[in-house]
């Protein structure tokens, strides 16, 4: 090896070298940067607890979260939001942190569905604007189209489930932000946030549905809580089959709903001929629920609910007195539980109700439905030609 070739050899390996330290040093300062990115709150750090106005919007719908003494959903009649629901997606903006970002022209926005929703159709992002209480814009957020995780494929490619959602800040145009956040509840649809709490029909003593058609009417009766029930009123021919009313037990005990209906008057639900449910408890509630018309799987509903409850605790029969003092607190906690649990319920009166026909069909039956079976009485046959004598 000769002088000239020994040097190109030591100026190949020192430009080599250089290129090395210039792809580490490159590399380590991209771990740098997505390192300080990961500890960074993508929103800043805004008042959350400022927030009393929350407003998601899609190109056909829009959905508006106001907070006044509860959260409650515009668009359903000031229908009591879920207000667990809402804290915990604010408290996800609040510390929302990037896992990656890539700059991004307007043109690409509609391929990562980050287009504002006037403007990108089916392409388009949900828009999320977080308010104050003068109205005042606190945060914006585009929720775009969600990262797939696949068999180790491109994570913005299709199939697989989803592990992470693009993010566009209108107030930061020119870079997408990829979160480990999916947001899949996350839709400006007013059913979905609602507080579903219903009311809950505890203890009954009586069950009583009087259809429009009165001879389909019926009132069941019952002494204690585990007792048999009666029909009122009953004919002598009339036998409750016991089979078919045991679930009256636990009519409504854990009923739910569907939706809240606005702006429908009682001929387009069935209200002005309603088949009404009335259910009496031995904790003294009233429960008036009245049934409108069925549409496809739902029928629409009211309920009223009242209670007398007692002021005094009557003594037992043969009370110590030495239990006086435990059973007047038992009496006095549990009254105050029954206040609770019937102020709660009558404010369900302001509204009408979309509920599965699950809810109420087990109540629907006509009095003869109570009623064991006829047999049908087999009619004599007629002798064939052969049979004949």
């Amino acid at each position: 090896m000769n002088r000239k070739q020994l040097l190109l050899i030591v100026l190949a390996g020192v430009v080599l070298g250089g290129i090395g330290l210039y792809l580490n040093s490159k590399k380590a300062a991209s771990f740098e940067r997505t390192d300080k990115l990961a500890t960074e709150k993508l929103l800043g750090d805004f008042p959350v607890n400022d927030i009393v106005h929350i407003t998601l919007r899609q190109h056909d719908g829009e959905v508006n979260l106001v907070k006044g003494e509860t959260w409650t959903v515009k668009e359903r009649g000031d229908y009591p939001a879920n207000t667990g629901s809402i804290i915990e997606f604010a408290r996800k903006l609040w510390d929302l942190r990037p896992a990656q970002s890539q700059k991004i022209g307007e043109s690409q926005l509609g391929r990562m569905e980050l287009l504002p929703p006037d403007k990108g159709g089916t392409n388009s992002a949900t828009l999320v604007e977080l308010k104050d209480k003068d109205g005042k814009l606190i945060r914006s957020v585009l929720l775009g189209k969600k990262s797939m995780r696949s068999g180790g494929g491109d994570p913005m490619g299709g199939g697989g489930w989803p592990n992470g959602r693009w993010l566009y800040l209108p107030d930061k145009p020119g870079t997408a932000y990829l979160v480990s956040e999916t947001f899949t509840e996350i839709e400006p649809k007013a059913d979905r946030w609602l507080a579903k709490d219903f009311f809950k029909v505890e203890k009954i003593r009586s069950v009583a549905v009087n259809f429009p058609e009165a001879a389909n009417s019926w009132k069941l009766t019952r002494e204690t809580e585990g007792g048999e029930w009666k029909l009122a009123d009953a004919a002598e021919e009339e036998k409750l089959d016991a089979g078919k009313t045991s679930s009256f037990s636990y009519a409504l005990s854990s009923p739910g709903f569907v939706d809240v209906l606005l702006e429908a008057t009682p001929e387009q639900t069935g209200l002005d001929k309603p088949t009404v449910i009335t259910l009496e408890t031995f904790e003294d509630f009233t429960y008036t629920v009245k049934v409108g018309a069925k549409t496809n799987d739902n029928y629409v509903l009211t309920v009223t609910a009242t209670a007398a409850l007692p002021k005094e605790r009557p003594p037992g029969a043969e009370e110590q007195p030495e239990d006086k003092e435990r059973l007047d607190k038992e009496f006095k906690d549990r009254r105050q539980k029954l206040e609770e649990k019937l102020a709660q319920e009558k404010k369900l009166a302001k509204w009408t109700y979309l509920v599965s026909s699950w809810t109420v069909d087990s109540l629907l039956k006509e009095r003869a439905q109570l009623l064991p079976e006829k047999k049908e009485e087999s009619s004599p046959t007629t002798p064939s030609v052969d049979e004949a004598p």
